[in-house]
């Protein structure tokens, strides 16, 4: 009998990616269907439907899912959701698909087939209501709230049969763990309260900090890294997890840190983003998150804390999977070390802030950074990827002399 939390929803987890001969099966009939070419958001949903990450859903969800989950965090059969999962068409697209018809959803850089669907209805939405209900805001220079501008005029529902793993897998290797492999993980290990902690930059001095806290408290933790699209100017994921590694090999007890990583691009939903990092890593076997300072932030448009208060205010019982709210952490000069907002007593002068935007600004322009920030291992990985796009960006510039001349 495990020890883990169960999967969300359920007794056991819900993969809807097919294998073996229903795969060869259904991919040879998809040939044959009408086609659509799903976003990069779409298709990181697909995948982690595929690999059982949001466990119980079947497919996309209908207009009575869309507004339950944007205005009570439920869907109509009354599971707690904190973010619509949904499929977009354009109106050109959907006036050729039909209520109860089959489509091919293909990859949005490629021509791979990545699932096949039922549609089972089709609908649209008030994007200003999901934006403001899900980022609180309806400015287009959001990220989250583009990214829902963006989508067509016409969602569609409806349950899918998943035909690939949209190549994570080829990319990073062992890295690229589904819910039942990072359970096997942590079985094995015999953990089985396990924090996950969240991460979408490489991790300082701060984030070690954190870590090492869940760590005091829990059997291990699950260094979760996501691996779909970023905003312009994040690092990516194979330079982040090299570092991450460096840093789980020298200053980490062995068997305390599993490193995974995830297919999802980011939504920069904050709080709501929040809830879903927790709901999914309850699949993943994770009974606790940590949530720190702005957690799945971007900007000024959430409090600091924003991410802590929401657990307080979604209906009791909706996640198994609970917060681990850890206060504004920083390096402290008088302290010696790492602390906390609640444990540190001495004044702002005294303490060095540490966040992935500050240090992501000083390795961009060449400025030194303090060993109370970052580890030099970790350092030296992230200096060599700048000094790549530094050098990258030379050349682009003297081709485009050359080009003008």
């Amino acid at each position: 009998m495990s020890k883990l939390v169960p999967p969300h929803g359920g007794e056991s987890l819900k993969p809807l990616l097919l294998a073996g001969a229903a795969l060869k099966a259904e991919l040879a009939r998809a040939q044959n269907l009408p086609r659509l070419r799903v976003s990069s958001r779409e298709k990181g949903d697909l995948i982690m439907l595929g690999i059982g990450g949001f466990t119980p859903l079947e497919g996309f969800m209908t207009k009575l899912d869309w507004k339950g989950v944007c205005d009570g965090y439920r869907m109509a059969n009354g599971l707690f959701w904190p973010i619509p999962i949904t499929l977009s068409a354009d109106k050109a697209a959907a006036e050729g698909i039909k209520t109860g018809g089959e489509l091919a959803l293909v990859d949005p850089d490629s021509d791979a087939i990545l699932a096949t669907m039922k549609v089972t209805e089709k609908y649209t939405i008030d994007k200003a209501h999901e934006c403001m209900s899900v980022f609180r805001t309806t400015d287009e220079a959001h990220p989250g709230v583009k990214m829902v501008q963006a989508q067509g005029e016409v969602n569609l529902a409806g349950p899918v049969k998943v035909l690939s793993d949209g190549g994570f897998k080829e990319k990073y290797g062992a890295l690229f763990m589904t819910p039942a492999e990072t359970r096997a993980e942590f079985e094995r290990l015999g953990w089985a309260k396990v924090a996950a902690f969240q991460t979408r930059n490489p991790m300082h001095r701060s984030h070690e900090y954190l870590a090492k806290v869940a760590i005091e408290t829990c059997d291990g933790v699950l260094v979760h890294s996501l691996l779909g699209a970023l905003k312009p100017g994040d690092i990516p994921a194979e330079v982040r997890t090299q570092a991450i590694s460096v840093l789980i090999d020298k200053y980490f007890v062995k068997n305390t840190v599993v490193q995974a990583g995830y297919p999802l691009d980011m939504r920069y939903a904050g709080p709501r983003e929040a809830l879903l990092h927790a709901l999914f890593r309850q699949n993943y076997g994770c009974s606790h998150q940590i949530v720190g300072r702005d957690h799945a932030g971007v900007g000024s448009y959430y409090g600091p804390f924003d991410a802590h208060h929401i657990f307080d205010e979604i209906p009791k019982g909706s996640l198994e999977t609970q917060p681990l709210k850890i206060d504004w952490t920083f390096w402290c000069f008088q302290c010696g070390g790492m602390a906390s907002a609640r444990t540190c007593p001495h004044e702002e002068k005294d303490r060095l802030n540490v966040s992935g935007t500050k240090l992501r600004k000083w390795l961009s322009e060449g400025s030194p950074v303090p060993a109370e920030f970052s580890r030099a291992e970790v350092l030296e990985i992230l200096r060599k990827y700048y000094a790549g796009l530094e050098a990258h960006e030379k050349v682009e510039v003297k081709l485009a002399g050359h080009s003008a001349r």
